[in-house]
């Protein structure tokens, strides 16, 4: 059992990913607080649901994220303009990325577009993400410059 909450949140367009995650999260024992969407509705906007998972990430030191939508763009923006959010978007790029992530940048929310990775490759890129640490040394005051804003 992981120590760490893991918060998810989705509009439609990552809503399927989403659900496939949060089962295979819950039958690894993590624990999962979702912000939604708790249903597909294709005209939700992904700011009601992101930016709440965000702020959560931004007041709780010992949380991570997964966020999803379309593209993950829009999502990491939306997830960035919280102090000490970290988002990171992935679609299905270099593994080098999921791991680069965590050691240089200690991402701590992974935004996924959803319309270009499937859910086997996704859930095998979120426990590689989830194990990762951040490296420290030289990377800390880049950390340390970007969450002083």
């Amino acid at each position: 059992m992981t120590n760490k909450t893991i918060v998810l949140a989705t509009d439609h367009a990552g809503f399927e990913l989403k659900e496939t995650v949060k089962q295979s999260l819950v039958a690894s024992n993590y624990e999962v607080k979702d912000f939604g969407a708790f249903e597909y509705e294709s005209t939700d906007d992904y700011p009601d649901f992101i930016n709440p998972a965000a702020q959560f990430i931004s007041e709780n030191d010992n949380t991570m994220g997964i966020i999803f939508g379309g593209s993950g763009q829009g999502e990491a923006m939306a997830a960035n303009r919280f102090k000490g959010v970290r988002a990171a978007v992935f679609y299905d790029g270099p593994d080098e990325i999921i791991d680069l992530s965590r050691l240089h940048n200690n991402a701590n929310v992974l935004s996924f577009g959803s319309r270009f990775i499937k859910s086997e490759r996704a859930i095998e890129l979120i426990k590689q993400w989830l194990s990762v640490e951040f490296e420290g040394g030289r990377h800390q005051k880049r950390i340390e410059k970007l969450d002083s804003h």
